[in-house]
């Protein structure tokens, strides 16, 4: 990126050749704790509506999952020539 493009700080850092966007490491780690307790959250509840779920609709379930599943792994196959 060229001097004509960067944007100009008001702040005292200015020149001091660090990123006024970066993100500090706080804020990565508070992002990083908050993606794994929503996805903790989310997995839960799905859980909870997994166990609920009669016999039938359970195998019906698996079977859609394996055929995803099979799918894949012959697309990946297929573009490695495996």
């Amino acid at each position: 990126m060229t001097d004509i493009f960067k944007p100009i700080s008001d702040n005292a850092t200015a020149g001091t050749g660090s990123d006024p966007y970066a993100s500090s490491p706080s804020n990565d780690a508070g992002r990083t704790l908050l993606a794994g307790v929503v996805g903790g959250i989310v997995s839960a509840a799905g859980y909870l509506v997994y166990s609920r779920l009669p016999d039938d609709q359970k195998d019906r379930l698996h079977a859609q999952v394996r055929q995803l599943v099979e799918t894949r792994v012959n697309e990946l196959r297929g573009r490695f020539n495996i």
